[in-house]
Protein backbone atom coordinates (compact mmCIF):
# COMPACT_ATOMS: atom_id res chain seq x y z
CA UNK A 1 0.00 0.00 0.00
CA UNK A 2 1.40 3.25 -0.88
CA UNK A 3 -0.35 6.03 0.97
CA UNK A 4 -0.31 9.58 2.04
CA UNK A 5 -1.82 11.73 4.26
CA UNK A 6 -2.79 15.02 3.12
CA UNK A 7 -3.84 17.85 5.36
CA UNK A 8 -5.02 21.58 5.66
CA UNK A 9 -4.05 22.66 9.25
CA UNK A 10 -5.03 26.33 10.82
CA UNK A 11 -3.97 26.00 14.71
CA UNK A 12 -2.17 22.76 14.79
CA UNK A 13 -4.57 20.20 15.86
CA UNK A 14 -4.68 19.08 11.92
CA UNK A 15 -1.26 19.05 11.59
CA UNK A 16 -0.79 16.82 14.88
CA UNK A 17 -3.22 14.24 13.78
CA UNK A 18 -2.12 14.53 10.15
CA UNK A 19 1.68 13.33 11.94
CA UNK A 20 0.36 10.55 13.80
CA UNK A 21 -1.36 8.81 11.57
CA UNK A 22 1.32 8.90 9.45
CA UNK A 23 3.93 7.66 11.64
CA UNK A 24 1.27 5.47 12.66
CA UNK A 25 1.16 4.10 8.48
CA UNK A 26 4.61 4.66 8.21
CA UNK A 27 3.25 6.88 5.39
CA UNK A 28 3.74 10.10 3.07
CA UNK A 29 2.51 12.96 4.75
CA UNK A 30 1.74 16.64 2.76
CA UNK A 31 0.49 20.36 4.19
CA UNK A 32 -1.63 21.70 2.14
CA UNK A 33 -1.77 19.34 -0.82
CA UNK A 34 -2.45 20.09 -4.49
CA UNK A 35 -4.04 17.38 -6.70
CA UNK A 36 -0.91 16.03 -8.20
CA UNK A 37 0.22 15.44 -5.24
CA UNK A 38 -1.59 12.84 -3.96
CA UNK A 39 -2.47 11.04 -7.46
CA UNK A 40 0.47 8.52 -7.23
CA UNK A 41 -0.84 7.15 -3.95
CA UNK A 42 -2.98 3.67 -3.78
CA UNK A 43 -4.42 5.20 -0.46
CA UNK A 44 -5.32 9.14 0.23
CA UNK A 45 -6.02 10.39 3.68
CA UNK A 46 -7.57 13.85 3.88
CA UNK A 47 -7.62 15.70 7.22
CA UNK A 48 -8.79 19.34 7.53
CA UNK A 49 -10.48 21.76 10.50
CA UNK A 50 -14.09 22.00 11.14
CA UNK A 51 -14.91 25.33 10.79
CA UNK A 52 -18.67 26.99 10.95
CA UNK A 53 -19.66 23.32 9.52
CA UNK A 54 -17.96 23.15 6.50
CA UNK A 55 -14.76 21.07 5.95
CA UNK A 56 -11.60 22.91 5.22
CA UNK A 57 -10.07 22.00 2.18
CA UNK A 58 -11.92 18.80 1.39
CA UNK A 59 -13.38 20.09 -1.95
CA UNK A 60 -10.07 18.91 -3.13
CA UNK A 61 -10.58 15.07 -2.48
CA UNK A 62 -15.30 15.45 -3.50
CA UNK A 63 -14.33 17.53 -6.46
CA UNK A 64 -11.53 15.09 -8.09
CA UNK A 65 -13.69 11.62 -6.82
CA UNK A 66 -13.08 11.02 -10.95
CA UNK A 67 -9.34 11.34 -11.00
CA UNK A 68 -9.23 9.45 -7.58
CA UNK A 69 -11.34 6.63 -8.68
CA UNK A 70 -9.52 3.00 -7.60
CA UNK A 71 -7.62 5.02 -4.33
CA UNK A 72 -9.09 4.36 -0.84
CA UNK A 73 -10.10 7.39 0.27
CA UNK A 74 -10.23 8.17 3.94
CA UNK A 75 -11.00 11.84 5.68
CA UNK A 76 -11.47 13.17 9.09
CA UNK A 77 -12.28 16.45 9.93
CA UNK A 78 -10.73 18.27 13.42
CA UNK A 79 -12.82 20.46 15.94
CA UNK A 80 -13.47 20.90 19.43
CA UNK A 81 -16.78 20.11 19.51
CA UNK A 82 -17.72 16.75 21.24
CA UNK A 83 -18.64 15.02 18.30
CA UNK A 84 -22.15 13.98 19.37
CA UNK A 85 -23.08 10.93 15.93
CA UNK A 86 -26.55 13.33 15.15
CA UNK A 87 -24.20 16.66 15.05
CA UNK A 88 -21.69 14.69 13.40
CA UNK A 89 -24.58 13.06 10.80
CA UNK A 90 -25.76 16.36 9.68
CA UNK A 91 -22.07 17.66 9.04
CA UNK A 92 -21.18 14.58 7.10
CA UNK A 93 -24.10 14.92 5.03
CA UNK A 94 -23.43 18.38 4.02
CA UNK A 95 -20.04 17.28 3.12
CA UNK A 96 -20.62 14.01 1.14
CA UNK A 97 -23.27 12.54 -0.57
CA UNK A 98 -24.78 9.42 0.11
CA UNK A 99 -23.01 8.07 -2.48
CA UNK A 100 -19.79 8.96 -1.50
CA UNK A 101 -20.70 8.24 2.48
CA UNK A 102 -20.58 4.27 1.24
CA UNK A 103 -17.42 4.55 -0.65
CA UNK A 104 -15.00 7.16 1.46
CA UNK A 105 -14.17 6.66 4.78
CA UNK A 106 -14.90 9.63 7.07
CA UNK A 107 -13.68 10.60 10.78
CA UNK A 108 -14.26 13.19 13.26
CA UNK A 109 -11.33 13.72 15.74
CA UNK A 110 -11.69 16.26 18.37
CA UNK A 111 -8.94 18.63 18.52
CA UNK A 112 -9.07 21.82 20.85
CA UNK A 113 -9.36 25.65 20.78
CA UNK A 114 -6.80 28.05 20.86
CA UNK A 115 -8.05 31.82 20.12
CA UNK A 116 -4.51 32.88 19.87
CA UNK A 117 -3.78 31.10 17.00
CA UNK A 118 -6.34 31.91 15.32
CA UNK A 119 -5.90 34.06 11.83
CA UNK A 120 -7.59 37.83 12.13
CA UNK A 121 -9.98 36.80 10.03
CA UNK A 122 -11.35 33.86 11.95
CA UNK A 123 -10.47 35.87 15.44
CA UNK A 124 -12.90 38.72 14.08
CA UNK A 125 -15.09 36.07 13.32
CA UNK A 126 -15.06 34.03 16.76
CA UNK A 127 -15.18 37.74 18.41
CA UNK A 128 -18.83 37.76 16.68
CA UNK A 129 -19.54 34.31 18.45
CA UNK A 130 -18.39 35.25 21.88
CA UNK A 131 -20.75 38.58 22.16
CA UNK A 132 -23.38 36.28 21.12
CA UNK A 133 -22.93 33.85 23.57
CA UNK A 134 -22.01 36.21 26.18
CA UNK A 135 -25.97 37.04 25.63
CA UNK A 136 -27.45 34.14 25.95
CA UNK A 137 -29.44 33.93 29.07
CA UNK A 138 -29.09 30.25 29.44
CA UNK A 139 -26.01 28.73 27.83
CA UNK A 140 -25.82 25.37 27.34
CA UNK A 141 -22.07 23.31 28.42
CA UNK A 142 -20.98 23.23 24.77
CA UNK A 143 -21.39 27.15 24.74
CA UNK A 144 -20.47 27.70 27.98
CA UNK A 145 -16.99 25.30 27.22
CA UNK A 146 -16.37 27.61 24.36
CA UNK A 147 -17.12 30.97 25.83
CA UNK A 148 -14.31 29.78 28.64
CA UNK A 149 -11.70 28.39 25.92
CA UNK A 150 -11.49 31.77 24.90
CA UNK A 151 -9.14 32.90 27.64
CA UNK A 152 -7.87 29.26 28.76
CA UNK A 153 -6.72 27.55 25.34
CA UNK A 154 -8.19 23.53 25.05
CA UNK A 155 -6.84 20.44 23.50
CA UNK A 156 -8.76 17.49 23.29
CA UNK A 157 -7.01 15.58 20.84
CA UNK A 158 -5.73 12.37 21.49
CA UNK A 159 -3.87 9.77 19.62
CA UNK A 160 -6.06 7.02 20.14
CA UNK A 161 -8.65 8.87 18.35
CA UNK A 162 -6.83 7.80 15.25
CA UNK A 163 -7.37 4.46 15.63
CA UNK A 164 -10.77 3.78 13.82
CA UNK A 165 -9.58 5.72 11.08
CA UNK A 166 -5.99 3.63 10.83
CA UNK A 167 -8.05 -0.02 10.77
CA UNK A 168 -10.02 1.21 8.08
CA UNK A 169 -6.87 1.77 6.06
CA UNK A 170 -5.48 -1.17 6.69
CA UNK A 171 -8.68 -3.41 6.29
CA UNK A 172 -8.07 -5.17 3.03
Amino acid sequence: MKAIVAYRSKSGYTKKYAEWIAQELGCDIKEDPELSDILGYDTVIYGGGMYAGGFNGVKLITKNLDKLKGKKIALFAVGSNPGREHEMKVFWDRVLTAQQQKHIGYFYLRGGFDFSKLTAKDKMLMKMLKIKLQKTKERTEDEQGMLDAYDTPVDFSDRENIRPLVEFVLEL
